[in-house]
């Protein structure tokens, strides 16, 4: 069976909360015998709301390690094909002004591949620290509202960019130990399953996300029920290590790989479609 990664590629030289040169993590990749990995880092915030505290850039830095960014990961691309197929690309952000920002990183450079994450919610990096968790949740309400307002944002990201890769389906339980709670609660439930229908309605691939183990999380980003659904829904999934450096690279895959199984899901890896550079047009919603 082949390791792949469909969201991964992080590295210090291009992340501030990340390790090591992009082509070290490359190599990583090779020496670990992956047959395919995204190189998908984080893209350029859309203004200062969006900049994590550990980046030590202003705006113009972070846009122009961007720009390097592509650089760096398609000479790689060119130099390692014998040896590893990679897709060059990036994350999303979904904050205030992010639809352009991400319309014009697909324009200027082309990605193979885009995957669709959100990591804010009112504008605050929930995921970042656990007092920045707190502080989404208190912002729009509540948990309830918390968890909605996430899932809300991640459809109106998938219909406005339509990603290749949905990325961590449900980071929004990160800092949450009552999450299983959450998924029974009518609100927040008819929200997940909307967008799960709406991920296979597109056909677009759901990022397994194993990181979530190595943040100390009981399962990974899908969580079980989710992960069910997308089965029963014939969503394809595959693997993403979402590494950060040379030492996370394949970090419980294979366990990911397990229960993947375990669930019935196919794995025989869907490819992401490489994307031909032009923004996609959104689709409307069928789904309301």
């Amino acid at each position: 069976m082949q390791l792949v990664s469909v969201h991964g590629g992080h590295s210090g030289e291009f992340c501030g909360h990340a390790t090591d040169a992009l082509a070290d993590v490359v190599q990583a990749y090779v020496d670990a015998g992956f047959a395919w990995a995204c190189l998908t880092e984080h893209m350029a915030p859309p203004g200062r709301h969006a900049i994590p505290v550990d980046e030590g850039l202003d705006l113009a830095g972070l846009n122009e390690r961007f720009r390097r960014y592509f650089e760096q990961a398609r000479r790689l691309q060119r130099s390692r094909a014998g040896e590893i197929d990679l897709y060059v690309g990036f994350e999303t952000e979904a904050c205030s002004g992010y639809l352009p920002a991400v319309r014009d990183a697909i324009e200027r450079f082309a990605p193979d591949v885009v995957v669709g994450s959100v990591h804010h919610v009112g504008d605050i990096l929930f995921d970042y620290s656990p007092e920045n968790y707190q502080a989404a949740v208190a912002k729009v309400g509540g948990i309830v509202e918390f968890y909605c307002a996430y899932f809300d944002a991640q459809l109106e990201l998938i219909d406005a960019v339509r990603p290749n890769v949905v990325g961590h389906f449900d980071l929004v339980r990160l800092f949450d130990a009552d999450y299983p709670q959450r998924w029974r609660v009518p609100a927040i439930r008819e929200r997940a399953l909307r967008n799960l229908q709406r991920i296979a309605e597109l056909d677009l691939v759901l990022d397994f996300n194993v990181r979530a183990l190595a943040k100390g999380q009981p399962e990974p980003y899908v969580s079980a029920p989710w992960l069910r659904r997308a089965v029963a829904l014939g969503i394809p999934l595959a693997p993403g290590d979402d590494s950060h450096g040379v030492e996370t690279v394949g970090r419980h895959v294979e366990q990911g790989i397990a229960l993947l199984q375990s669930a019935g899901a196919s794995t025989k890896w869907r490819r992401p479609a490489r994307r031909d550079g032009r923004v996609v047009k959104a689709v409307p919603s069928r789904l309301g």
